[in-house]
């Protein structure tokens, strides 16, 4: 699956309010595995972790990959406010 196919599929299944335990882990486990985040673009890293909020499906080791991820950025250029807020608040939630 490409990363935009990933935010979606996990979104519209939050948005459903369908809390699918095992595609969520599956979804979860593939990103955690990715040697490098690079491909996402930052709406979509932000509808993802979103969306396992929206679900209560936090990931500890989804979250330890986007959060090491956006941290190692050199710039935040790529990210509109809204992104790295919405990200903020599913870390926080």
């Amino acid at each position: 699956f490409k990363p935009q196919e990933l935010s979606n599929i996990s979104w519209a299944f939050s948005a459903a309010g369908v809390s699918h335990a095992e595609l969520f882990e599956k979804i979860a486990y593939h990103i955690a595995g990715l040697d490098c985040l690079d491909s996402f673009k930052p709406q979509e890293l932000a509808n993802t972790v979103h969306a396992f909020c929206n679900a209560v499906r936090p990931h500890p080791a989804l979250f330890d990959k986007i959060g090491h991820y956006i941290a190692g950025l050199c710039s935040f250029n790529l990210f509109q406010p809204q992104n790295l807020s919405n990200i903020a608040w599913a870390f926080a939630t």
